[in-house]
């Protein structure tokens, strides 16, 4: 019989998202290894955990080997902290004695200084302080010093039995300066965590994060984005929608507008998404926020992302229209943000959308455009794959969503940047057409999962009294050709009756 184990105590990080990445934190008693290039956020996880200890009464050490102790609380005043008598630093390379003769034999910095030296001055500050959180920062002095790999790895396997000993949780920092190919540690420590920074081609930074290895627990694979804010560092989990699943009456939700409803079967099912497609202009955002103001009317919340606007220009052209979006922003029944796709990264995107959902208790969610979202990823399969997940989690709490799709051209053939209509529950099409001299627009459904739809063609119209729809244009051909033909109804009726 195979007798059950019992989970060892955690050790939480106090990096928001991360404990979750890790189940709760790391595992006590051992060794971890945090790495990552300079400026990717090493420090500042690793004094996360040191002040996440010291809320619990638990009394950190963090061993520096690179940087000063005046640069270290320098950090720490930078998000607000300060290093109390639970978190002490010990240094090995006091700055006041770099030009003291005799001291030069105890400085990291000297060439003639032995790895015995640093070492035994590690097991005195631990013997000193006896923490129950260490953290060592870096491993690259440490294999500098050591010179070959044979001598490096027998270092960290001393440390890892002496910390073990001692009842000691270690984080290891390593800024792969001085081998970032050497996977030494890699198999010695308990857990592995990789810091990693991208420099797009236009926008701030994004960086990411992977648990390369967790022995003996499960976490949550793939790359996570994370941000460095003051305060500390911030990690957004990757969106997994099966692991969400809430119960829900799957009824249908009307636009307030007969014609509309009509063409779409009667209404939008709850926690469906729907894809508004059509070139500029055609009124894909006005027609998104109608289905936003009528789950107002029915007492919902709602939200809308923009991408593509200027937040104050939409709110002054929808005023024109007698919908006076800051006063329901104001009134909290409608959350509207403006989003810098350049600014922004894809995992803070989808946390922003759960806070919504999750805390606010939103039930219709509106982002415009994916264009927008588009211009925010590296690539166009992770953005299919972002979008997948992000329509099954909002559909799995019962929340419809609304997207819209700006495609190229205005008249004729028109291009897609991303097709995403598989992903749709419902698909609407928005099309300009000529028509007796005058530019007008129609609008058909061409998808519907959740039930029937009209398969007509109706012209819409756009003026002060806001969207009002037509009957169906069964008295022309061709009108998402763009030139359309005018027959008569009889000719037209003849002509799609069998026989």
């Amino acid at each position: 019989m195979v007798m059950p184990v019992k989970a060892r105590p955690k050790a939480a990080l106090g990096v928001y998202g991360l404990d979750d990445i890790l189940g709760g934190g790391f595992a006590r008693d051992r060794l971890y290894l945090l790495e990552g290039s300079p400026g990717t956020g090493k420090t500042t996880i690793a004094l996360q955990f040191l002040l996440e200890g010291a809320r619990a009464g638990e009394k950190g050490l963090y061993i520096t080997l690179s940087e000063t102790e005046e640069e270290l609380r320098d950090g720490a005043a930078s998000h607000g902290w300060v290093l109390d008598e639970h978190v002490k630093v010990f240094e090995l390379a006091p700055p006041e004695s770099l030009l003291d003769v005799e001291h030069q034999q105890s400085l990291l910095y000297s060439s003639d200084l032995e790895l015995g030296e640093s070492t035994k001055a590690v097991f005195q500050a631990i013997e000193n302080e006896r923490p129950a959180r260490v953290v060592l920062d870096s491993l690259s002095e440490i294999r500098l010093l050591a010179g070959g790999s044979l001598r490096y790895r027998r270092q960290i396997l001393a440390l890892k039995h002496y910390f073990a000993r001692h009842g000691t949780t270690v984080l290891m920092l390593d800024d792969l300066t001085a081998d970032a190919l050497d996977k030494t540690v890699h198999s010695i420590a308990h857990g592995v965590i990789r810091l990693e920074e991208q420099a797009p081609e236009y926008g701030a930074e994004r960086r990411r994060l992977r648990v390369l290895k967790y022995r003996g627990q499960r976490f949550r694979g793939g790359y996570h984005d994370f941000m460095i804010k003051p305060g500390g560092v911030t990690v957004y989990p990757r969106l997994v929608a099966l692991e969400h699943k809430t119960r829900f009456a799957r009824t249908q939700m009307t636009s307030g507008i007969a014609e509309l409803d009509a063409l779409v079967g009667g209404g939008i099912e709850q926690g469906s998404s729907t894809l508004i497609l059509g070139p500029a202009g055609t009124g894909k955002s006005l027609l998104v926020i109608q289905f936003a103001l009528a789950a107002i009317a029915r007492g919902e919340r709602a939200a809308l992302f923009v991408f593509d606007e200027e937040i104050g220009l939409l709110f002054q052209r929808m005023l024109y229209l007698g919908i006076d979006l800051a006063a329901l922003a104001e009134s909290r029944q409608l959350f509207i943000e403006q989003v810098d796709a350049a600014e922004l990264s894809p995992g803070e995107f989808s946390h922003r959308v759960r806070v919504c959902i999750d805390q606010h208790h939103v039930k219709t969610v509106v982002i415009d455009s994916l264009n927008g979202y588009q211009a925010a990823m590296p690539e166009e399969n992770a953005l299919i794959l972002h979008v997948h997940e992000l329509l099954q989690y909002l559909n799995r709490q019962g929340a419809s969503t609304f997207l819209t799709v700006a495609q190229h051209g205005l008249v004729g053939d028109m291009k897609s940047p991303v097709d995403v209509t598989y992903l749709a529950d419902t698909v609407v099409l928005l099309r300009y057409f000529e028509a007796l001299g005058r530019v007008r627009r129609a609008i058909s459904v061409i998808k519907k999962r959740t039930g029937a739809h009209e398969d007509t063609i109706r012209e819409y119209r756009i003026n002060a009294r806001g969207l009002s729809i037509g009957p169906p244009l069964d008295h022309f051909q061709g009108v998402l050709r763009g030139v359309p033909t005018l027959v008569g109804r009889d000719q037209a009726k003849a002509e799609v009756e069998p026989g």
